[in-house]
């Protein structure tokens, strides 16, 4: 049963980030802020949902939470600052995007940078405990996959679209024989099991 309130009375918002473990394309980060009595029988941690499932509550939750917001952080800058800061910034954009200014960030995990002078709490599996992280994943997850199948158009040879450039068997071949793309993070152990 998700949480929708960690305080009573402060304006809150969820963050949270889709692509953190992914060998190319951006980190997308989403901030959602929710009215006291949104609910969806389906609402969970995102990972946990199925795609059409995903979609639904996408829309959902776009008609019905006060605020909302997505960003993203490049593959460029994720080599030159690293994924944890990445993933950070990422979730600054879209708090930074944000129509009302929080007066405390939900953040889902153990680690973030404090946005500009406003409480936060970090929350361990944040989005299967709160409702608003619950639907940061999702706005994550959903933009993210989108994106990922818009450029699977252009390197076919990838499978992005059903991988979303996630270290996959079929992922990780494919570099081998194709070498990497302008969307690869370079950072990263493109080739750390070579595939068999």
């Amino acid at each position: 049963m998700l949480q929708i309130r960690w305080t009573k009375n402060l304006i809150e918002a969820g963050v949270d980030e889709a692509g953190r473990g992914a060998l190319a394309g951006p980190v997308v980060a989403a901030a959602v802020i929710l009215p006291d009595d949104f609910y969806h029988p389906l609402l969970n941690d995102s990972k946990q949902m199925s795609k059409k499932e995903r979609e639904a509550l996408r829309s959902f939750i776009e008609a019905n939470a006060i605020h909302f917001a997505v960003a993203e952080v490049s593959p460029i800058e994720i080599d030159k600052m690293n994924i944890l800061q990445a993933s950070i910034k990422a979730m600054h954009l879209a708090l930074g995007t944000l129509k009302a200014e929080p007066e405390l960030i939900l953040v889902d995990g153990n680690r973030f940078i404090p946005y500009k002078f406003i409480p936060h709490q970090c929350i361990v599996k944040g989005d299967s405990k709160m409702t608003s992280i619950a639907a940061a994943s999702v706005l994550a997850k959903t933009h993210r996959d989108e994106l990922m199948k818009g450029l699977a158009v252009e390197y076919p040879e990838f499978g992005w679209d059903k991988n979303a450039a996630y270290p996959t068997l079929f992922h990780r071949k494919a570099i081998a024989e194709f070498g990497s793309t302008p969307y690869h993070r370079l950072s990263f152990s493109l080739q750390k099991r070579p595939p068999k």
